[in-house]
């Protein structure tokens, strides 16, 4: 099964959290997207659930000799979180990643300016925060992700994607009140190939959809 484009991920996703929000189960919802990708997967359901639309934004740390390779990811001012397996695994320490740490610091500081244009964060007290992203292979950059909203404190907090690996869906629904996923394929090696359009969307892009949200 692979979908068109994320708008329509977006769409299927929004249809099984309208059904779960007439069940009350997601009282006063707040969505946040992570950039880019998860952001026009969120405008759909920001739109379904009549919801604000905003940014969560998180980098991921890529190993040093092969940048789309994720070893970890950082949300916010917090530390890093590295999957430790992995760094054991290829041999890396986390002072070897030191320089990467610091490059994406610097690019996660710059799309929160560029995104937020002075506005503060939403308040997450009483909320059911619901977090989207395109899709999920190792799951370092959500779990990085939800630990930074559950620590705003949310009333709920509920990750909503379309693709996910199965490994990295087993951990992450210990992080939430509520997993939903549209697919779980057994055979996983990349978000992109469950996409017939995955094409990168551009700063504009994210704001256009922040300026409809």
């Amino acid at each position: 099964m692979r979908f068109r484009d994320r708008g329509e991920a977006g769409q299927e996703l929004a249809e099984q959290l309208r059904v779960r929000q007439e069940k009350g189960l997601l009282a006063h919802p707040v969505v946040l997207a992570l950039p880019r990708g998860g952001v026009a997967v969120a405008r759909e359901i920001a739109r379904v659930l009549q919801a604000p639309l905003d940014v969560l934004v998180v980098r991921k740390i890529g190993a040093p000799f092969h940048e789309e390779f994720g070893v970890g990811a950082l949300a916010g001012d917090d530390p890093p979180l590295f999957d430790e397996a992995t760094l054991y695994r290829l041999g890396l320490t986390e002072a070897d990643l030191a320089p990467v740490v610091e490059r994406e610091r610097k690019e996660l500081r710059r799309r929160e300016e560029r995104y937020r244009q002075g506005r503060p964060a939403p308040r997450l007290g009483g909320r059911t925060a619901v977090v989207v992203d395109d899709g999920v292979a190792t799951g370092s950059t959500a779990r990085v992700a939800l630990r930074a909203v559950r620590g705003r404190q949310p009333e709920r907090l509920v990750l909503a994607v379309p693709v996910c690996a199965p490994e990295a869906a087993g951990e992450l629904r210990r992080e939430v009140d509520d997993f939903v996923c549209l697919h779980e394929p057994r055979l996983f090696s990349a978000v992109g190939e469950w996409y017939e359009d995955f094409g990168q969307l551009s700063d504009a892009d994210v704001l256009e959809a922040l300026r409809e949200g």
